[in-house]
């Protein structure tokens, strides 16, 4: 994955209650980059995610994803 991150992630459960982020800043260099997102319907909450974290496929998905009915 390239960086700098994308804009727009899905986390693939539930995060202070949301699941669409959009990305407020990133830094750092090599192991110890991050991402700091915020849920698109609340932009006052701030997660300050590792970029090998935000990697992680079984955690993280680049772009809004839609989800099933049941998951939302």
């Amino acid at each position: 994955m390239r960086w700098p991150p994308d804009e727009a992630w899905t986390s693939t459960k539930k995060r202070e209650g949301y699941r669409h982020f959009a990305v407020k800043q990133y830094g750092g260099k090599g192991d110890n980059r991050w991402v700091e997102l915020f849920p698109v319907l609340d932009k006052e909450i701030k997660l300050k995610v590792s970029w090998i974290q935000l990697k992680n496929d079984a955690e993280w998905r680049s772009g809004w994803l839609q989800l099933p009915k049941e998951e939302t």
